[in-house]
């Protein structure tokens, strides 16, 4: 598997009700320090993520996922996700890094979007 295809299969677990809903699983995806500013507007950190119940369950789907790297062990992972539950269109920029042997999420923002 190619380390685009190896990015695209962790942002698109991070939709997954399964993923969502464990903290354990989502603690291990996300760095220590990982931060997001929502397309709430919210500034999130791990600890709000890894909480009781997770992130919450929605019906996503991604699409036009691109990836650029961005220094040895770090890339940008760009993407659309159509949020049926909020029925809402974002597009969101990760930033992953390879540390302790696995890629970890450092960095995430999702923006509203016009409808394609």
């Amino acid at each position: 598997m190619s380390l685009k295809e190896h990015i695209l299969q962790l942002e698109k677990s991070l939709l997954e009700p399964s993923t969502r809903s464990d903290p354990a699983k989502l603690g291990a995806l996300l760095a220590e320090s990982f931060f997001e500013f929502g397309s709430s507007g919210n500034i999130w950190h791990k600890r709000k993520y890894t909480g009781p119940g997770g992130i919450g369950v929605r019906e996503m789907a991604l699409t036009d996922f691109e990836m650029h790297p961005l220094a040895d062990g770090v890339v940008l992972a760009t993407c659309r996700v159509d949020d049926r539950t909020r029925k809402q269109q974002t597009l969101r920029s990760s930033i992953w890094k390879y540390t302790d042997r696995s890629w970890k999420m450092v960095f995430h923002q999702g923006t509203v979007a016009s409808s394609k």
